[in-house]
């Protein structure tokens, strides 16, 4: 087969997954060297990013570099409900913090640096350490001097990303529970805090820019959403440079939805879902474009996806061979219990997809899939026992010295 048509293949091949492109390059020789090798620039090539794959959280206790794994693994996608597993030593001394593009976001034990990882090519990205933001956090938080509450203030963290034509990587990451975002590029010494702050709900990353649903706790209160852009430049953001105030790109009347709101990225847009009563019977799901233009007609249907959504968003097609997952609906923790509910958009309706509570913790023990894939949506299951770990070791080594009087 002509070298041409061959990339031509390969490149349509990759815009609907990258692992079957892998699969493409290993059919011969020939066809390997006539289509791009994804090793190199998994990272810094938007095309090659394995956008729908997720890692999957174990559950049972386990963490990435348990002993039990022996090293591996599993990551499923979203729409095919493809599983693949894969060797990452790299969690022997790293923990997740997020996930955007199917690259993981991680961060490095001994240093405390921030880096984007490939888990399918092994290519990495290295942003600077956290040390300036740990200094920040100590000085000028309530409590944050406590060793053990940093965690808190570094958790919940959602992270956007984008490469310049220069090959420039500029990553924000938005810190919820400070009402900032923390910026860097992968050409700078330290991270960079906005000079702005918001009291948000939740903030969704989408094609290198974030967006946020400012709380408000009124009922009354209009709900506003808004975008934060990028720093601009390609030789690192530097000493002097900010990050552009959020910008309000559509508020929701609040006879519309109430709070809270969720933000969703579905078929390349963004949805925004919500109760549409303060007794939390009934839902709808916009188009955060729809919004954006005043048009205040709701999705009768969002087809073949399901939305889970808390504290991270995914929407998955229930034509994956992924058993529990139903189309149109809305999956989510009951107010009321904590269990797993899910809401029928097109009859209005709710039902139980399984039995347990999901926000007071893991639920030990034989589970079903949908609850792993639940899991995904907070993203402290995915170092739950590692976490725990280090919590409980940090809490020791403070104890410790008090009572040695150091």
């Amino acid at each position: 087969m002509n070298g041409d048509l061959v990339r031509l293949i390969a490149w349509r091949v990759l815009a609907g997954d990258l692992l079957d492109y892998v699969r493409l390059r290993a059919v011969c020789p020939h066809w390997r060297s006539s289509a791009a090798c994804p090793r190199g620039r998994g990272v810094v090539d938007p095309r090659f990013h394995p956008r729908r794959w997720m890692m999957l959280p174990e559950g049972h206790g386990l963490y990435p570099a348990h002993g039990r794994l022996r090293g591996y693994i599993r990551f499923f996608n979203l729409d095919t409900g493809k599983f693949v597993r894969v060797k990452l030593p790299v969690f022997q001394d790293h923990c997740v913090l997020d996930s955007v593009d199917g690259l993981l976001v991680m961060r490095r034990d001994q240093d405390k640096a921030i880096r984007l990882f490939h888990p399918f090519t092994g290519n990495v990205v290295d942003l600077p350490p956290l040390g300036n933001l740990v200094t920040h956090i100590s000085q000028d938080l309530p409590g944050a001097s406590h060793p053990v509450h940093r965690f808190y203030y570094l958790g919940d963290v959602c992270t956007s990303f984008s490469v310049s034509a220069a090959g420039v990587i500029t990553v924000m990451l938005a810190l919820g529970r400070m009402g900032c975002v923390a910026f860097a590029t992968s050409q700078d010494q330290k991270w960079h805090l906005s000079t702005w702050t918001l009291s948000y709900y939740k903030s969704l990353s989408f094609q290198g820019k974030l967006y946020m649903v400012r709380m408000s706790f009124i009922p009354e209160e209009n709900k506003d959403i808004f975008q934060v852009d990028p720093p601009q430049g390609d030789q690192g953001v530097g000493a002097g440079s900010s990050l552009p105030e959020p910008k309000l790109v559509a508020t929701i009347p609040a006879d519309k939805l109430t709070y809270p709101i969720f933000l969703t990225e579905c078929d390349s847009q963004i949805l925004v879902a919500g109760y549409t009563d303060r007794l939390y019977s009934h839902m709808q799901v916009h188009r955060l474009a729809d919004l954006a233009s005043e048009k205040l007609v709701p999705v009768t249907s969002i087809g073949d996806k399901a939305l889970f959504i808390n504290d991270r968003s995914l929407s998955v097609s229930s034509t994956a061979a992924l058993p529990g997952v139903v189309g149109d609906t809305i999956v989510l923790p009951s107010r009321k219990d904590g269990s797993l509910i899910q809401y029928h958009l097109g009859t209005g309706t709710w039902s139980r997809p399984m039995d347990g509570c999901i926000t007071t913790g893991p639920v030990f023990g034989p589970s079903c899939l949908i609850y792993h894939i639940y899991t995904c949506c907070r993203r402290e299951y995915w170092n739950k026992g590692q976490l725990y770990n280090q919590r409980k070791a940090c809490k020791w080594r403070v104890k410790r010295k008090w009572r040695v009087g150091v």
